[in-house]
C-alpha cells in the first residue's frame, strides 16, 4: 500500500485563557495550536499536531514554514510506509535547517507530518493507530494529571482527584525555599495509592539540584522531571542522578535518535519523555519509546498541546507498553476539550480512547475558530 500526497491544510489556532499557564522560564497567555491534515490522492486524510507553545509567535511561524519551506518537499510524494516522510524529510530539510540555525521548528514540522502520514495508513487499514502499530495494543492507558502549580496544588489536586486521577504532577522552580514546603504539603496530603511527580522545567544549577533532592528525598516523588537544563552534559545528569533517592525524568527537550539513545545508555534517567509534537511524530517517539523499555526504563509521552497530539500520545504508549503514564494538562485548554478523543474521560486513573480508525479523529471541532488557515494542493 503506497499513499501519494496531494493535499496539505494547516490551521492555526489562538485561544484566550482567563489564567496563563506558568512555567519557571515563562508564561502562556493563550493556547496556541498547529493543527495539520494530508490529504491523499485517494481521498483518504490523515491529521497532525505541531508544537507551537514556545515562543509567543511560533504557531504562526510554524505554519509558513511548512507551508511555504517545507511542502514542496511533501506534496506529490509517494510514500511506501508511512515513516518514509520522516526519514526523507529529515535528510532533506538539514541544510535548509542549518542555514537558518532553526532545527527545532522544523523538527517539529516533520513530527505534525509524521503523525498525519500514519494516521493515513492506520485508517486505510482499519486500525486505531495504537493497534496498528502492535497488534497487542489495550485500548486504555494510565494517566496523571499535569500542569498543576505548585502555589495552588491542594486545590487542584482535589479537584482533579474527583475527576479520576491517581496521579499528580506539580510545576516547581519557581521559588526554591517555597515550593519545597508546599511540596511536602502535597505529599502529606496524597491519599493510599495516589502518586506524586515534580517538574522543574529546567529551572536549576546542578548545585541546586543536588540540594533539592537531599531535602527532598522523603517525600517519596514518583519523578523529578527537567531540574536541570536539558542540554548540560550527560556527566552533569549522571553526577545528579547519583546523588539522588529521587528518580529522574526527561526527554521533552531531546531530539534525535543519537541524542535519545545517549540518555538512555547513561544511565542518568527512569523515564524517557519524547513529545509526538516536538520530535519524531510516531516514527521516532515509538523508536525511542521501545528502545527506553527494552533498556528497563519507563517511557513517559510529554504532551502539553491540542487534542490530536493528546490522542497520539495515548496511541504511542499503548503501542509501546511498559508502565508509563499518559500526561493530561489539567489547564482550561478549548484546542484539547473541543475534541471528542479528549473527552474521554479518565476513571480510577486510567484513560480509555476510541476503538476508531487512526487516531478517531474525522475532522477539526466546529466550535473552534481557526486563526489562520493555509492549504496546497498538487498541481496536476
Amino acid at each position: 500500500m503506497s499513499v501519494q500526497i496531494d493535499r496539505i491544510d494547516c490551521t492555526v489556532y489562538r485561544i484566550p485563557v482567563r489564567i496563563p499557564v506558568a512555567t519557571s522560564f515563562g508564561i502562556m497567555k493563550d493556547r496556541p495550536a498547529v493543527f495539520v491534515k494530508l490529504s491523499d490522492r485517494d481521498g483518504a486524510i490523515g491529521w497532525g499536531e505541531v508544537f507551537a507553545n514556545w515562543p509567543a509567535a511560533g504557531a504562526e511561524h510554524r505554519a509558513r514554514l511548512l507551508i511555504e519551506d517545507v511542502s514542496d518537499l511533501v506534496l506529490g510524494r509517494v510514500c511506501e510506509t508511512p515513516s518514509d516522510l520522516f526519514r526523507n524529510l529529515s535528510k532533506e530539510t538539514h541544510i535548509r535547517a542549518l542555514q537558518c540555525g532553526e532545527f527545532g521548528p522544523f523538527q517539529q514540522v516533520i513530527a505534525g507530518l509524521d503523525t498525519a502520514l500514519h494516521d493515513i495508513f492506520a485508517r486505510r487499514e482499519g486500525l486505531p493507530l495504537s493497534r496498528y502499530l502492535n497488534k497487542k495494543a489495550p485500548s486504555t492507558v494510565p494517566a496523571y494529571a499535569s500542569g498543576i502549580h505548585i502555589s495552588a496544588h491542594s486545590k487542584m489536586i482535589e479537584e482533579q482527584r474527583a475527576a479520576g486521577h491517581k496521579a499528580f504532577k506539580v510545576k516547581i522552580g519557581f521559588d526554591f525555599e517555597n515550593d519545597a514546603r508546599a511540596l511536602e504539603n502535597a505529599a502529606v496530603e496524597l491519599r493510599a495509592g495516589e502518586r506524586l511527580f515534580a517538574d522543574a522545567n529546567q529551572a536549576w544549577t546542578l548545585t541546586e539540584a543536588l540540594r533539592f533532592v537531599e531535602s527532598g528525598k522523603e517525600l517519596g516523588l514518583g519523578w523529578l522531571e527537567e531540574p536541570i537544563v536539558a542540554d548540560r552534559p550527560l556527566t552533569k545528569w549522571t553526577k545528579l542522578a547519583t546523588g539522588s533517592a529521587i528518580p529522574l525524568a526527561a526527554g521533552e527537550n531531546l531530539a534525535g535518535f543519537e541524542e535519545f539513545s545517549a540518555a538512555i545508555l547513561s544511565g542518568a534517567l527512569t523515564y524517557i519523555q519524547p513529545d509526538v509534537a516536538k520530535w519524531g511524530g510516531v516514527t521516532g517517539c515509538l523508536a525511542v519509546g521501545r528502545e527506553a523499555v527494552d533498556s528497563g526504563l519507563t517511557y513517559c509521552p510529554h504532551f502539553l498541546g491540542g487534542g490530536i497530539g493528546l490522542a497520539a500520545s495515548a496511541h504511542l504508549l499503548a503501542a509501546v507498553g511498559g508502565d508509563g503514564l499518559l500526561e493530561v494538562d489539567v489547564n482550561p485548554n478549548l484546542l484539547r476539550d473541543a475534541f471528542e478523543t479528549s473527552q474521554r474521560k479518565v476513571s480510577n486513573g486510567v484513560f480509555r480512547f476510541a476503538d476508531a480508525p487512526g487516531l478517531g479523529i474525522e475532522d477539526l471541532p466546529e466550535e473552534l475558530e481557526p486563526h489562520q488557515t493555509l492549504a496546497l494542493t498538487r498541481s496536476m
